[in-house]
């Protein structure tokens, strides 16, 4: 294994390593989602919380594969975070991540305007934030990669222009992707069960690993 990826495992999901400043992270998640969903009650409109749900479910996914590349090879996963964190919950992802994922969508939500015919740039809205926060969140990792925060192991991911846009791509932009189909379907009982399915999918990877990979990533 490599050294990043043995610094990721160490300490893995080992709670007493947890620090106090998620307290308080945890707490600003639940105010932005209490007040969206006291909107929703009394607008009929779940769009944001839904927005917000399917990103951080997309990342939950795209960290369940990461980790099965782990098991997989024996050497590394696609990308790992070995930085110091308040808690580790799998080798690419930390609380930090999942805080930073779960409030996301909800940014991205209220950014649009509220008669969705806008353009900017030529390009209907809704894609054009999509791209611009998906590529601010590049930028983001690429520092986070300088800073040794955020390991990216494979030379694909960085040794040719090519690597940035497979983080473009499959690092951020299908997180949107999905957003805009769950807020775009026409019923709450479509986008609940569109969601339920991003869900279910690394729920039943996560299961298959802890029964037959040993759930070490």
């Amino acid at each position: 294994m490599t050294e990043a990826t043995l610094q990721a495992l160490n300490g893995l999901r080992d709670l007493t390593l947890i620090k106090w400043y998620v307290i308080p992270l945890l707490a600003v998640v639940f105010y932005v989602y209490t007040r969206e969903i006291k909107e929703a009650r009394r607008t009929g409109d779940w769009n944001a919380v839904l927005a917000g749900l399917t990103i951080f479910g997309v990342d939950f996914f795209n960290e369940t594969w990461n980790g099965w590349v782990l098991n997989i090879t024996g050497r590394s996963a696609f990308w790992t975070t070995p930085g110091d964190t308040a808690l580790r919950t799998m080798v690419g992802w930390n609380i930090e991540i999942m805080f930073m994922f779960l409030l996301v969508g909800i940014i991205y939500y209220h950014t649009l305007s509220e008669s969705r015919k806008e353009k900017i740039l030529g390009l209907p809205e809704k894609w054009f934030w999509a791209i611009g926060y998906s590529l601010f969140c590049v930028f983001v990792e690429c520092l986070l990669n300088i800073g040794g925060h955020l390991v990216w192991e494979y030379p694909f991911w960085y040794l040719s222009f090519k690597g940035v846009w497979l983080i473009f791509l499959f690092g951020y932009f299908h997180f949107f992707c999905f957003a805009i189909l769950v807020i775009s379907l026409k019923t709450l009982k479509a986008k609940l069960t569109t969601l339920g399915i991003i869900y279910a999918v690394p729920v039943v990877m996560n299961i298959a690993a802890f029964c037959f990979l040993g759930w070490r990533y």
